[in-house]
């Protein structure tokens, strides 16, 4: 009896794995089995120093705002605006509803807004459901906007455009909030949870940046659409 339920649990996972790789599949995601906890996600190609910025004028725009339909999320668009310094918010949205409730949304490009939409609905979603057996019913973020320069540096941020976001914690329908200052090395599951969706991010944005890149981001994933170069780390 007690070889059936090893070999029952055994072919669960192996379930179980397989699912995470077709909804990978499905969704353009790299949903990694197996990664060790602390290799990090390389990128394939180099990317251009900087994305282009989209106006709401442009052909772009438009297209950006069809994507975000495509995919039932809900926004108010925002008027371009330049603050000073080099700080703006240019094509921008603001993000109503992306399927699963987010707090501290502010101004974000319309490929920035896009691509996380996207990332919450094919990456994340199954990702909970997947590894963590539950729901995921709020992603906590740091917010999106903010006019400053990158920290050690005098280089404008890519919040100081509107083009970057900060990702705190997941909470699920069972009641667990992992966090990435306490799960990015914390219990065996909240690993594997947290590096999954990076992975699946590194697919999205031009730059992601964990724990694992600095001291600076013990506490949070920063996901941008400028960089320069592209890095996944």
């Amino acid at each position: 009896m007690a070889g059936l339920s090893l070999f029952d649990s055994c072919r669960a996972r192996i379930a179980a794995l397989a699912l995470v790789s077709l909804l990978s599949a499905c969704a353009g995601d790299m949903i990694p089995a197996g990664r060790s906890s602390h290799k990090a996600p390389q990128r394939v190609k180099s990317r251009p120093a900087r994305a282009p910025v989209i106006r709401h004028d442009s052909e772009a725009y438009r297209q950006c705002t069809a994507k975000l339909a495509s995919i039932n999320a809900r926004y108010t668009p925002l008027p371009d605006q330049n603050f000073g310094g080099g700080c703006n918010a240019l094509g921008a949205v603001k993000l109503i509803d992306v399927g699963v409730p987010t707090t501290n949304l502010g101004a974000m490009t319309c490929p920035l807004a896009s691509n996380f939409a996207a990332w919450t609905q094919y990456g994340v979603q199954p990702a909970a459901r997947v590894l963590l057996g539950a729901e995921l019913v709020r992603i906590e973020t740091f917010g999106t906007y903010n006019c400053r320069v990158v920290a050690g540096s005098g280089r404008l941020s890519e919040h100081a455009r509107s083009n970057a976001v900060d990702i705190a914690a997941f909470v699920l329908s069972d009641g667990r909030r992992i966090t990435v200052q306490d799960g990015w090395r914390g219990d065996p599951d909240s690993q594997r949870f947290l590096r999954t969706v990076r992975a699946s991010a590194c697919k999205r944005f031009r730059t992601v940046l964990s724990p694992d890149y600095n001291a600076a981001h013990h506490d949070h994933l920063h996901f941008d659409m400028g960089g320069t170069g592209g890095i996944c780390r």
